[in-house]
């Protein structure tokens, strides 16, 4: 007999664990999970090893401690020219994780509309079906991964309560435009809607994106601020994702229903990471650009070698992923053959199909990272080209 609560029993264990534990376990090249190989700027390390020598060891604040909350706010008027109140509408949170976790409890009741794009990150849903929402999903479709503004009107009505937004988004990598995102705002004012949105691979996008602009965050937007609770966190572009250190901004409401959730969450986390976070965001403000270059190079490397080996896949705009269609090969869908890659190819990668309601509309989609040494890429390319890869 389970012990599992009822609301937690029908949600699987994340896949990314799964993964990385075959990784592990067979030696193989992981290709599947997004952290990277090499850490952080090494001033941002010493200045947490500086903290915990200097006693910064006990509970912080649980909104988190006003260094941090101060240099956020610094970060939001300096990349976005958005005025943020460091005291009333900054939440520090442990990660992006669970900046999700407390604005999905702190905001919705059973029973609300939620609009979320997919595939999505899964922590997504199984917040959702914590909360007892009603999810619906608008799904970015393979090839081109584009927002179907169509699905969006029909999905957005007086019965929504929040739209949940990811751009950069994980896994496809497309970065919404500006015009893709006034729609999302028109309809979120036109039917009282909050917005959530995860912005979380902010820094993470390519000159070769769709807009020229790179990422927009909506809360810029004509009437948005008021309504909309922006996400995001020092992992992935810091390269510190083991950190955990993430942060909520938006109206006071909004943050301190966040708050009100969080408090019984974690109440704190990472005091002494905290003000290294701080010195990361004032001191080393052109670290996450220069990663966003390297990144380009690696992530030109990863599809050239995918190509070579017969998958060819979607050039992202952003983010450290790219998706390709393993149909070709004769695979059932793409969680069979990522299986079956440790032994075939001595690989791993993610399957995306549990990112989806619409479950035939990432069957045979595969995610690959490229935030890893170039030399692990062209190894991990390596040995999918010289594998026999069909069902």
């Amino acid at each position: 007999m389970s012990a599992t609560a009822r609301r937690l029993a029908h949600i699987p264990p994340t896949v990314f664990s799964e993964m990385s534990a075959l990784a592990v376990r067979t030696g193989a090249v992981n290709l599947g999970q997004g952290f990277p190989d090499a850490d952080g700027p090494a001033s941002v390390i010493a200045a947490a090893a500086e903290a915990l020598a200097s006693g910064a060891n006990q509970y912080a604040p649980g909104i988190g401690v006003p260094a941090l909350r101060a240099a956020i706010a610094r970060h939001q008027q300096r990349h976005y020219g958005l005025e943020v109140d460091p005291d009333t509408e900054v939440v520090v949170t442990t990660g992006c994780t669970e900046a999700i976790a407390g604005a999905l409890l702190g905001l919705v009741d059973a029973g609300d509309e939620v609009v979320v794009l997919e595939p999505y990150y899964d922590s997504y849903v199984a917040m959702l079906d914590m909360c007892g929402a009603r999810r619906r999903a608008v799904t970015l479709r393979a090839p081109a991964f584009r927002l179907d503004l169509d699905q969006l009107r029909e999905a957005v009505t007086d019965r929504t309560r929040v739209i949940l937004l990811n751009s950069p988004h994980n896994p496809t990598g497309t970065v919404l435009t500006r015009d893709e995102l006034q729609v999302v705002a028109d309809l979120a004012v036109e039917h009282d809607v909050l917005v959530i949105t995860d912005e979380v691979y902010e820094h993470l996008v390519f000159t070769d994106a769709a807009s020229a602009e790179g990422h927009v965050p909506i809360a810029t937007l004509p009437g948005m601020w008021e309504r909309t609770l922006t996400l995001s966190s020092v992992g992935k572009s810091y390269s510190l994702t083991g950190w955990k250190v993430g942060w909520a901004t938006g109206p006071a409401p909004l943050v301190q229903a966040v708050l009100a959730a969080k408090q019984w969450l974690t109440f704190t986390s990472g005091a002494p990471l905290q003000p290294a976070v701080a010195h990361a965001l004032d001191h080393e403000p052109d670290w996450p650009a220069e990663l966003a270059r390297d990144l380009q190079v690696r992530r030109d490397l990863l599809c050239a070698g995918l190509v070579e080996a017969g998958l060819t896949p979607r050039v992202p705009e952003g983010t450290y992923f790219a998706t390709t269609d393993v149909s070709h090969l004769g695979w059932a869908d793409g969680r069979e053959l990522c299986l079956a890659l440790p032994e075939r190819a001595g690989v791993v990668a993610i399957p995306t199909q549990g990112f989806y309601d619409d479950a035939e509309a990432g069957l045979q989609l595969v995610r690959w990272a490229f935030c890893k040494d170039a030399d692990v890429i062209t190894e991990g390319v390596r040995r999918l080209a010289a594998a026999d890869l069909r069902r």
